[in-house]
């Protein structure tokens, strides 16, 4: 009897328990840094709004990644536009790595993994009319 509430127990915490998510490889995190420019701007837009909700300041990993996606004046996400750039030479894509977590609303990943340091992502999202709206991600990852 013991033996089975144990494995129920064992089972139930597996099913519960949260993998964590890659974000950024040590490999990657090795690489020298981009050199990090300004995106070009033209006219004032009101492109999406892109609020970075977590983390905030510096983080231990694993971390959650919470970013909202802010539509304005009726328009949607085009999901399809949406680039995760990680700011190192050579740049490296992000996107595939948290597709799973990405919908119209944002981007909720529950944990995301990345090594010790200082590591800039500029993130970019476009608009069903065209606009486009992009930030720099500056995480601070600490042991």
């Amino acid at each position: 009897m013991l033996k089975a509430g144990l494995t129920l127990l064992c089972g139930l915490l597996m099913v519960t328990s949260v993998a964590a998510e890659i974000l950024i490889k040590e490999s990657e995190a090795k690489l020298p840094p981009a050199p990090v420019t300004a995106p070009a701007t033209r006219a004032i837009t009101r492109g999406p709004g892109i609020k970075v909700v977590s983390p905030e300041g510096a983080v231990a990993s694993p971390f959650p990644l919470r970013v909202v996606f802010e539509p304005r004046g009726g328009s949607r996400i085009d999901l399809s536009s949406v680039t995760m750039t990680y700011l190192r030479t050579p740049n490296i894509n992000l996107l595939d790595r948290v597709r799973g977590s990405l919908t119209e609303k944002g981007i909720d990943l529950v944990a995301a993994e990345a090594p010790p340091g200082e590591h800039q992502v500029r993130l970019t999202v476009q608009d069903s009319e065209g606009r486009q709206t992009s930030v720099l991600l500056n995480l601070n990852v600490v042991r």
